[in-house]
């Protein structure tokens, strides 16, 4: 039966192989199950709750992509449009969780939509490639600030907005420590780097009296306080326009470029340098995010951590069927998670940080039609502490750059329509 499902033999692989690769691709990805929580938990949503929904969302999504679409690719919330969600859209703006919740059913729907009709690729290919380097790199330092802040090593000042904080505080001294274990575990190859830096942080924690110690199994908490709280209707609000395109954009380049990435390191690709079954793929993904949203999580997407399984030897959806599992098995361990102080996550994010930024290495920065639009992004992502604004002003730069130098004919219609439409809303909605 695994045989006819997956067709091991015809991609030169074994159910053992493929084990090996589902249990390396979840010790990379599985500190999502810690993070997650930790970051909804501050727009108000209950902690106990998104744990459950982190986990069965992630659960669904291996599984669809394992068995619909066979690719060794895991899926979990993901890094960035969570702590979109928490701090601009609920604390920033001002909308409650449910509301931002419809919001990432809304975009899940849309993704769907384009699947189907196979928009996609349009989109994707109309897209410059310097606005996706851009937002990558723009969200990176969004996280970072947010690991700073949250650490304490950040400080508002009313005189200059920010300022050092009490970098001697055990809080800082902790985030920083788990950074460096981190790169260091990376460093020697070690698997599962950045969960084994929050454990050991926790623990710390713990062992210091910092962290009360509740157990490390239980029974699953309860769903009920996020299952099905999402507010659709409330999401179709006007000011919800730009975080409803926040979440699909950002989801639509994660996933499309995850995919590609995770293909070419498992010499996936078609003799025609695509990736076949792309259709499913991306539906795995897009169905993935509208039951997360219906469960009370944030965007789920593809994880490039797909590709330390791809490496381990992971060619098929029995992989993502494996670290699915694994996530289910997660569900019993909901007394760690709760135990994870900010400051142990604090680090990953940075780490995390770190590796969106390496996009900004394929930026022409002799062409400032390039370079301006990307430096706009980066700067105001963090700075307004908002994705959707950095998209925002990224696309009318882009735009009124290439006018202004008499690069027209460099600009495509899509480009120049949602830069419209963006204005439009800068102009009449703030």
């Amino acid at each position: 039966m695994i045989e006819k499902i997956f067709a091991l033999r015809a991609h030169n692989t074994t159910v053992k192989q493929e084990a090996i690769a589902g249990i390396t691709t979840f010790l990379t990805m599985a500190y999502i199950i810690f993070v997650n929580p930790a970051m909804l938990a501050d727009a108000g949503m209950d902690q106990g709750a998104v744990f459950v929904a982190t986990c069965l969302a992630a659960a669904l999504g291996c599984f669809i992509m394992g068995f619909f679409a066979n690719y060794p690719i895991a899926l979990a919330p993901g890094m960035g449009l969570n702590a979109f969600f928490t701090y601009t859209v609920v604390l920033e703006m001002g909308y409650s969780w449910q509301v931002a919740l419809g919001g990432v059913f809304i975009s899940g729907v849309i993704f769907t939509l384009l699947s189907l009709f196979k928009l996609r690729e349009w989109i994707i290919n109309s897209i410059p490639h310097a606005l996706r380097f851009g937002i990558a790199a723009g969200i990176g330092l969004f996280l970072a600030f947010i690991a700073l802040k949250n650490s304490g090593i950040i400080i508002d000042n009313p005189a200059t907005l920010v300022s050092l904080g009490a970098i001697t505080s055990f809080e800082a001294t902790m985030a920083a420590l788990g950074l460096f274990i981190i790169v260091g575990l990376v460093n020697k190859g070690i698997n599962g780097a950045v969960m084994l830096a929050i454990l050991l942080i926790t623990l710390i924690a713990v062992l210091v009296g910092k962290v009360e110690y509740q157990g490390l199994i239980a029974p699953p908490p309860s769903l009920s306080p996020t299952l099905m709280q999402l507010d659709i209707t409330g999401a179709f609000e006007v000011g919800m326009i730009s975080v409803i395109f926040a979440f699909l954009f950002v989801d639509l380049f994660d996933t499309s470029g995850t995919l590609i990435a995770v293909a070419q390191k498992g010499q996936l690709l078609d003799k025609n340098n695509k990736l076949p079954r792309l259709g499913k793929a991306l539906l795995a993904d897009s169905s993935a995010t509208v039951a997360g949203s219906m469960l009370g999580t944030s965007t789920t997407t593809s994880y490039v951590e797909s590709t330390a399984g791809v490496a381990a030897g992971g060619r098929t959806g029995l992989t993502a069927v494996i670290v699915g599992a694994l996530f289910l098995l997660a569900l019993f361990f909901s007394p760690l998670a709760g135990m994870v102080p900010a400051y142990a996550t604090a680090g990953p994010l940075f780490y995390v940080a770190v590796l969106m930024l390496a996009g900004l290495v394929n930026v022409k920065w002799d062409n400032l039609s390039d370079a301006v639009p990307v430096a706009i992004i980066c700067i105001t992502m963090p700075l307004t502490f908002s994705i959707a604004h950095g998209i925002t002003f990224g696309f009318i730069s882009y735009v009124a750059v290439r006018l202004f130098s008499g690069q027209i004919k460099e600009l495509n219609a899509s480009v120049v329509v949602l830069a419209l439409v963006f204005l439009a809303k800068v102009i009449f909605l703030g």
